[in-house]
């Protein structure tokens, strides 16, 4: 598991490689300043070495451009997937200032945000994938208060009951060990990412 412990925000991620493969096809990154905490996860079409591709392809752009906008970013990934397998993305970024989340996504990736007055937040993903084609992103903006809790995972993951999850008043480790032990898949790639706003 990776971990990310900073004033404003905890974080941890977890992932796990479809059962006989050396590769993950899914890969993330996350980072945290002062001001913002940056987040993308890349499913790879497919799995093995070219999935594996696609999305590093992907981290890379978002860790060299994590100051630009979400809709910058998404176009940036689009774009570096040209002649690639093609990934499903999800970018999103905390302002730590504006109390502000905002999320874009295309593909197959789930995406909640539980706020402390019980409100969650699920915004419907946008079918297909980047691939270097010219496409519309729709990228959203949601307020947040402290102690709001995120999720976003890959189709690896088989989850129900996502609120009852959140809403419970364990440590993100706890939420993380409880994910990772009844909900992931080892048919195919899989990774969350879990977090908690301060």
């Amino acid at each position: 598991m990776t971990y990310l412990n900073q004033k404003n925000i905890e974080a941890i991620a977890h992932q796990t490689t479809k059962q006989g493969n050396t590769l993950c096809g899914d890969s993330y990154f996350f980072a945290a300043t002062d001001e913002y905490f940056i987040c993308v996860l890349a499913d790879g079409l497919g799995s093995g070495k070219y999935a594996n591709e696609a999305s590093s392809a992907v981290i890379e752009v978002v860790e060299q451009y994590q100051h630009e906008d979400v809709n910058s970013i998404m176009s940036r990934c689009n774009e570096v997937l040209f002649h690639k397998r093609g990934a499903a993305v999800a970018v999103f970024k905390v302002d730590f200032i504006k109390k502000e989340f905002v999320y874009s996504c295309v593909g197959n990736i789930r995406f909640f945000l539980y706020t402390k007055n019980g409100r969650l937040t699920y915004p419907l993903p946008v079918t297909g994938y980047l691939s270097g084609k010219p496409q519309k992103f729709h990228t959203q903006r949601y307020p947040y208060e402290g102690n709001s809790k995120f999720l976003v995972y890959s189709d690896g993951i088989n989850l129900q009951g996502v609120k009852a999850l959140l809403k419970s008043y364990m440590s993100v480790e706890r939420i993380a060990e409880e994910i990772k032990r009844n909900h992931t898949s080892h048919m195919d790639d899989a990774t969350f990412i879990l977090g908690s706003l301060l």
